[in-house]
């Protein structure tokens, strides 16, 4: 017998007073999404810096935590649910009527989007001209509830079918086992790494309890709820909800209307376009028309293709250019000379080994840290890798903007990882235990529900995609993910990257440039940061 529908978000409660205190700022007190206005940005700003690390939501984390700094007293008569009529008609004149797209790059919205589940988090994250910050599983335990009920999505459609009662039976079992296995691996974290003389009690604790978490997560289904902070202009949200509108996944369209709604009450006239049928309408059409398209030809050509066997490597370098490095050095050059391209570009065919290694050293310099980048002549050049690694990885390598990344639907097929921290704590029969019910669920939903059966699939599973960068953001992103308070799972693929970037593209010079990436292999990856973080507080509140 299915499980009654119910409503996919939890609302939060709130006093009478501070609802009063929260309409001043926010767009709306009740629902799962909503924008920030009447705020300086250093206050909104510090406010998604916060949420990160907490497993209160945005407008709880304001009342605690904010609004006792801050002078109030002359907002009393503000109501931030209350629309700007004059704004909104100055705007349609220069910007609907107009058509001036530029108009809507100039209005920025920070846009707090609550409860979303990791799948949607992806289709949030995915523009590049937007800022995200989302919940860490690393410093946030998933073993509380919320309203009395684990966080996972519940998509009404599946709810209300016969599947829905084991998918809430198969979802609390995971949750059970991510609960039962923190205790356990922590435990086993503070007697493999005892703390050291000069470690307070609350660094041990912090470093020991952020390597629990970071090897217990891959329990977690992609249903699995998460906060995210937005930042973004006018024209980047029409963009993000035009995609979202034509989405496969009834999650991302329902939540679409839900971020229209808010950000109309902020920037109405930049989202006009969104939903008329002529406009915004016909474009998500578009976007939904050539994706099942394209994989319609997809499945035809591959019918009756049976799929290799899983033994490709984690990460394989599947295009690269012989001549980048020529390539480098005269993009390197050219700002510096008067002379054609092609022109600089067969000098440095001539240069010797002592002149082509002046010219890198001049251009990197002396890098004193990782955000000491060379210039632009490093996106000249570029590389594609093809990934397959688990997708607690892969959610936190997609966030990098500045690149291309595709990936597959999230299924069992490839396997998953599990963390040797795991083993070493006597965890692993629950770990594959939890394994095997989440690949069952998923095979059970995935004819009726072939989108929402991805929400069963735990975080261990691996998922393939490509990754296609230029050097110069290669560098930011490989020195930023193999610093030694980064996931081991992470750290390891761009570790992987930068060696193939090395050896087989032969790409020394670059590879050398990247001086910041960190192959070492620390036992506890957070150690370091928790004292350097000790070592500010202590310095502050002299």
């Amino acid at each position: 017998m299915p499980v009654a529908v119910t409503a996919p978000y939890v609302s939060e409660e709130f006093t009478d007073e501070e609802a009063d205190v929260l309409r001043r700022y926010v767009t709306n007190v009740e629902g799962p999404v909503f924008a920030l206005v009447n705020l300086p940005e250093v206050v909104k700003g510090a406010l998604f810096a916060r949420y990160s690390r907490t497993h209160k939501s945005l407008r709880r984390l304001f009342l605690d935590e904010f609004v006792d700094d801050l002078d109030i007293e002359g907002d009393a008569a503000v109501d931030a649910t209350v629309g700007l009529e004059r704004a909104e008609r100055l705007y349609d004149r220069v910007f609907f009527e107009y058509g001036d797209d530029s108009v809507a790059q100039l209005g920025g919205v920070h846009l707090a989007c609550e409860q979303a589940s990791n799948l949607l988090t992806k289709v949030l994250e995915r523009g590049r001209l937007m800022s995200y910050l989302e919940q860490s599983t690393r410093y946030i335990s998933y073993d509380a509830r919320l309203g009395g009920r684990y966080r996972y999505h519940r998509d009404p459609q599946l709810l209300a079918s016969a599947l829905g009662t084991r998918y809430v039976g198969d979802m609390d079992r995971l949750f059970d086992t991510y609960a039962g296995l923190v205790p356990v691996v922590q435990d086993w974290c503070r007697q493999r790494y005892p703390k050291q003389p000069g470690d307070s009690d609350f660094v041990h604790h912090q470093s020991t309890r952020a390597k629990a978490l970071d090897a217990v997560r891959g329990i977690l289904p992609a249903a699995s709820l998460s906060n995210v902070g937005i930042y973004g202009t006018g024209q980047a949200y029409e963009a993000l909800l035009l995609r979202m509108r034509s989405s496969p996944l009834p999650e991302a369209r329902r939540y679409a209307e839900l971020m229209l709604a808010e950000l109309r009450k902020v920037i109405p006239s930049f989202l006009t376009r969104v939903d008329l049928p002529d406009r915004g309408g016909a474009w998500s059409d578009y976007l939904r028309e050539t994706r099942d398209d394209t994989a319609e030809v997809a499945a035809k050509l591959f019918a009756g293709v049976e799929p290799e066997p899983e033994s490709s490597p984690e990460v394989t370098l599947v295009d690269f250019d012989p001549d980048a490095e020529d390539k480098l050095l005269a993009a390197m050059l050219y700002p510096h000379v008067d002379r054609p391209e092609t022109e600089v570009l067969e000098r440095v065919r001539r240069l010797g080994a002592d002149d082509r290694a002046a010219v890198v050293a001049a251009y990197t310099g002396e890098r004193g840290n990782r955000r000491h980048r060379p210039g632009r002549a490093l996106e000249r050049i570029g590389y594609r890798f093809d990934v397959c690694a688990d997708y607690g990885a892969f959610r936190d390598l997609q966030r990098h903007r500045m690149l291309t990344i595709e990936w597959q639907p999230l299924t069992p097929r490839h396997g998953y990882v599990v963390p040797e921290a795991v083993v070493e704590a006597g965890a692993g029969e629950p770990f594959a235990e939890a394994m095997e019910r989440s690949a069952a669920l998923h095979d059970a939903l995935a004819e009726e529900f072939p989108r929402q059966a991805a929400y069963a699939v735990c975080l261990a599973y691996r998922v393939r995609f490509s990754m296609q960068l230029n050097a110069r953001e290669a560098m930011h992103m490989l020195e930023l993910r193999t610093t030694p308070q980064g996931h081991p799972a992470y750290r390891r693929v761009c570790q992987e990257m930068h060696r193939l970037i090395a050896e087989q593209a032969g790409h020394r010079a670059v590879a050398d440039m990247m001086r910041f990436v960190d192959h070492s292999e620390p036992e506890l990856e957070r150690l370091e940061a928790e004292r350097r973080a000790e070592h500010r507080r202590a310095s502050t509140s002299r």
